[in-house]
């Protein structure tokens, strides 16, 4: 017991010293700069900007370039703002607010600096829902106000339903392709019965072909005996052998031999 008290009070330490190390990372001049940050967030800022998303207030923006609004602010609000930047924070209020139903309470903040900017999260109490203001200021002597932004915080029950949705979505996308696959798939198996159907309808029309062809040619002869009248047998022989060679493909009548004809009534 001794020694696990051992290792839980230098695990203790070492937390400690970790922690005292982060803090000491910010330079005093640092610090006072989050904290004014953080100060100049939750009291200047987002007070001015939840102003303007009034009516009244709001219509008076597009009176100004971004240049003159930002001249506006300095002398009214004593804030050093980016007109562009102090805009988009005021249309990002506007819309969240309104998803809030209207603005309660301004909570605890925190801060940071990351490289040449600092960060300031502040929680914001609204009437129907929370949201959490995100302030980026310049990390310089004039702290300017590069961006503003409200993003409400979604309830446990909304996240549920959103994650219900996205589970609905994809077992349902799931079915729709397997659905696919299996009709895909059964649909192999009249390739086959297509494929004999297509070969047997050839191989009939390839073996009736060549009959059809003769029983033609024999009777357009038989009819021109019948009109031309004095045709001799030979003759008569001569052009069956040549038709019936004419329909097998070939250009010669060897070895065919014509034993006796019959006529058809």
């Amino acid at each position: 017991m001794k020694k696990l008290g051992i290792l839980i009070s230098m695990f203790a330490a070492v937390l400690g010293l970790c922690a005292c190390g982060s803090e000491e990372s910010l330079t005093e001049y640092e610090q006072q700069k989050v904290m004014y940050a953080q100060q100049l967030a939750t009291q200047g800022v987002i007070p001015t900007l939840s102003t303007y998303t009034e009516e009244q207030n709001y219509e008076t923006l597009s009176d100004f370039t971004y240049e003159e609004l930002a001249y506006v602010i300095a002398n009214d609000r004593n804030l050093n703002v980016d007109g562009y930047a102090f805009y988009g924070g005021v249309e990002s209020f506007r819309s969240a607010l309104e998803e809030m139903g209207g603005l309660k309470s301004v909570g605890e903040s925190r801060a940071e600096i990351k490289d040449d900017e600092i960060l300031v999260y502040v929680e914001v109490e609204g009437n129907k829902k929370d949201a959490e203001a995100e302030i980026i200021f310049s990390n310089d002597m004039f702290m300017l106000l590069e961006s503003a932004a409200l993003n409400p915080t979604a309830s446990m029950g909304e996240l549920m339903k959103k994650a219900a949705l996205n589970t609905v979505i994809g077992m349902g996308t799931v079915f729709i392709v397997l659905i696919l696959i299996s009709l895909i798939i059964s649909a192999f198996a009249l390739i086959p019965k297509l494929q004999a159907s297509l070969a047997k309808k050839k191989e009939k029309q390839s073996s009736s072909a060549p009959a059809a062809g003769i029983d033609n040619a024999v009777a357009q002869i038989v009819d021109r005996e019948e009109i031309v009248n004095g045709t001799d047998d030979l003759e008569l022989v001569a052009v069956i052998a040549a038709a019936i060679a004419a329909s097998e493909g070939q250009t010669s009548t060897d070895g065919f031999v014509v034993r006796s004809i019959r006529r058809r009534v």
